[in-house]
């Protein structure tokens, strides 16, 4: 594996479970919801988990700071692969605010694709980011929470770390 496409993982214990964060040199590439650690597939063995990197120590501490109500905005490097629409997708996600919801329909209508509520949403749900790339601020228009790839009662947790009541 060439330098380019080293991988660097640490776990985090948070209020939600356990996370598994994986960066590159440059960015957090990934957050996972560890389940079952034991799964086959949580994480690839070549990648390094090293005592100290940069990166991934400053998303660690701005998660525990998000965590414990100290932040509401995160300041890190991000990368995901995804088409041209997905990225649109999540760049607008990103602009929801803390402690707000919209709706599929207001997030499609948000890039300018009214029609496209259902690619937001697989949008979403390949979103490789969650909580810095906020998917769990999207809910369906009649307000119920809707799906989230690491389970609805996540999700409601960290709606409720935010203060929002549905």
């Amino acid at each position: 594996m060439n330098s380019s496409n080293r991988r660097f993982a640490t776990r985090m214990d948070t209020p939600v479970g356990n996370l598994l964060l994986v960066a590159d040199d440059h960015h957090l590439r990934e957050i996972r919801f560890l389940r079952d650690e034991s799964a086959q597939g949580v994480w690839d063995e070549e990648w390094v988990f090293p005592e100290e990197h940069p990166l991934l120590e400053s998303a660690v501490s701005q998660l525990w700071e998000y965590f414990h109500g100290q932040r509401r905005n995160f300041s890190l490097p991000l990368w995901q692969a995804g088409t041209v629409f997905q990225q649109r997708v999540w760049r607008a996600l990103q602009q929801i605010p803390y402690g707000k919801v919209v709706s599929y329909q207001e997030l499609a209508r948000w890039i300018d694709r009214p029609k496209a509520v259902r690619a937001v949403g697989q949008a979403n749900r390949k979103n490789k980011i969650p909580i810095l790339v906020p998917c769990h601020r999207v809910i369906y228009r009649n307000g119920e929470v809707g799906g989230y790839a690491a389970g609805l009662e996540i999700k409601r947790r960290l709606l409720a770390l935010e203060g929002v009541r549905l």
